[in-house]
């Protein structure tokens, strides 16, 4: 799954028009003191998406409020925090990465162009910090039996049902979102 969903620009456009959604909501809601909110996105150049689409991921939807000059960042599926890499690399890699020796660890480097040490670091923000986030401590709760984080992205992929792995990856994103965001 991993490889192929990183090089096919169709799964890379559907989380750019799951994005445009989501910023569009939150523009048509405006601002909390009522001022109208204006495009004010911002330049992005992050690793791991395919070539094709290149262009959809050089920017970050934001807005900023006419009146009170508020900036406003919408949850995004493609961009999770301030990490250089697309969302997308970052769950798969980290998932890919979960049981695996030094040469599997080395062959997934080479394949996703992504540092060994980079994925260290994501595997142990899942292992320890994401779990103490307010926004896994808001949800959590939501799944019977619980999951559990000793094999997180993965367990939690599991908890998303769907047709095909793209779609399931696109629930896990899309649950996520939150994370995107300090709003």
């Amino acid at each position: 799954m991993c490889h192929v969903l990183l090089q096919d620009p169709s799964f890379f456009t559907s989380l750019f028009q799951i994005d445009l959604d989501l910023a569009e909501e939150i523009r048509m809601a405006g601002c909390s003191c009522g001022g109208q909110l204006h495009c004010a996105d911002y330049e992005r150049k992050p690793k791991g998406c395919a070539a094709a689409i290149e262009t959809d991921y050089a920017m970050r939807f934001s807005f900023c409020c006419d009146i009170c000059r508020k900036r406003t960042t919408p949850p995004s599926v493609r961009f999770l925090g301030r990490r250089v890499y697309a969302s997308v690399v970052v769950v798969l890699a980290s998932i890919a990465r979960l049981g695996m020796n030094s040469a599997q660890a080395a062959k997934l480097e080479r394949i996703l162009d992504v540092p060994v040490r980079t994925v260290g670091r994501w595997k142990n923000w899942w292992q320890t910090i994401f779990g103490k986030t307010s926004f896994w401590q808001s949800v959590s709760s939501r799944f019977m039996p619980p999951v559990s984080t000793d094999q997180l992205p993965a367990n939690l992929l599991g908890r998303f049902q769907a047709d095909n792995s793209a779609d399931q990856l696109r629930l896990l994103l899309r649950f996520l979102a939150p994370l995107s965001t300090s709003q």
